[in-house]
């Protein structure tokens, strides 16, 4: 009869830790199938998903742990062993998984930069399309994605092109014969017609052949960096084949027999009445960063309306007066008709960034 007993109460034990078990497998599963579908509805949520998911494994392990039918000292024996573990993976966090993940968190704290933004890091150039708990996702200049290493992030200085306007430059070698004056002249038109603003020019170094300067303004829509950078640069020829400024090298005279009274200079030719088709378009070089930018801008706009919808609604309820609520009751439907539009224009949006 004991020894019944004693199999029904290891029976009893064996069942109650199998349930535990299957108990925490099939809450994390249903707390991960809530945030991809929650995902789904909102983006730029990822990071986020991925620590909760994180920190929900962890507490369903000690949970485990914790309700396991085991004696004192084997739980307190594994709880070391977790934590002994625990100490070893942060040691190790500068070459680990882990320590993208630390840097991760890092990045999202700091908050720097964020989807759609020009982002410089070591040679790489592009835009951020996404930002993971352990890498984060950049467009270059070729359309191509760029998955990079948050630690390389983290321990790489970061160049961040401000939303807000950046500063666009070029520079060009010419000779001493030229004076200064008429060449900073020139390289300003040159700034001024493309519409940078604040436009200024700097002599950057006195060589022994040629004067290195460099002609610069301020480009409000940061989005069209690539296409002005180019745009400046013909801008430069333009102005300064149309000056009279011969752009090559003093070098270049030793070597040619012309006459030296000759410059080559393209001969002047009618001005375009189209707008010139440009260098780098946007839609098409940084497709994917366009659609992540928007995603993230309409989801913000999406959480203030939800948050001005609540307080419309409680404004209905505290309303005494008629007059009082009907006039809330028309903002409450002005922002549900707002957020419908907005879901929609959303859903639309999500769809392009499936296809690109």
């Amino acid at each position: 009869m004991d020894n019944l007993l004693n199999l029904l109460v290891s029976l009893k034990s064996v069942i109650w830790g199998a349930a535990l078990v299957v108990g925490v497998i099939i809450v994390l599963g249903v707390v991960s199938r809530f945030l991809q579908r929650n995902a789904a509805k909102v983006t730029g949520r990822q990071f986020r998903n991925q620590l909760i998911m994180t920190g929900a494994s962890f507490c369903g392990l000690l949970l485990v742990i914790l309700g396991l039918p085991i004696d004192t000292t084997m739980r307190g024996q594994l709880l070391s062993l977790i934590g002994i573990i625990i100490s070893a993976a942060i040691a190790l966090s500068s070459s680990t998984i882990l320590g993208n993940a630390m840097a991760g968190v890092m990045l999202k704290t700091l908050r720097n930069f964020h989807s759609g933004d020009f982002i410089k890091v070591g040679d790489y150039f592009g835009r951020v399309t996404e930002r993971g708990l352990f890498h984060t996702e950049i467009q270059t200049a070729d359309r191509d994605l760029v998955t990079l290493p948050n630690m390389f992030l983290a321990t790489t200085p970061v160049t961040v092109v401000r939303s807000s306007g950046t500063i666009v430059s070029a520079t060009v070698s010419l000779g001493y014969d030229i004076p200064h004056t008429k060449i900073e002249d020139l390289l300003l038109k040159a700034a001024n017609g493309i519409e940078l603003k604040d436009a200024f020019v700097q002599v950057l170094d006195l060589g022994d052949f040629s004067v290195n300067y460099r002609v610069a303004g301020l480009l409000e829509e940061s989005k069209k960096l690539l296409s002005y950078r180019s745009r400046l640069r013909a801008s430069i020829l333009d102005a300064l084949h149309h000056g009279g400024v011969e752009i090559v090298s003093p070098n270049f005279q030793n070597l040619r027999d012309y006459d030296p009274q000759k410059n080559f200079i393209p001969a002047p030719v009618r001005a375009r009445k189209d707008q010139p088709v440009d260098a780098a378009p946007v839609e098409v070089v940084f497709d994917k960063a366009e659609v992540a930018e928007s995603l993230s801008a309409l989801s913000i706009e999406q959480s203030e309306l939800e948050s001005s919808l609540k307080e419309a609604r409680q404004a209905v309820k505290d309303a005494k007066e008629d007059q009082d609520k009907q006039k809330a009751d028309r903002q409450v439907t002005l922002i549900e008709g707002k957020l419908e539009q907005l879901a929609k224009t959303l859903a639309e949006t999500q769809e392009k960034d499936k296809d690109s």
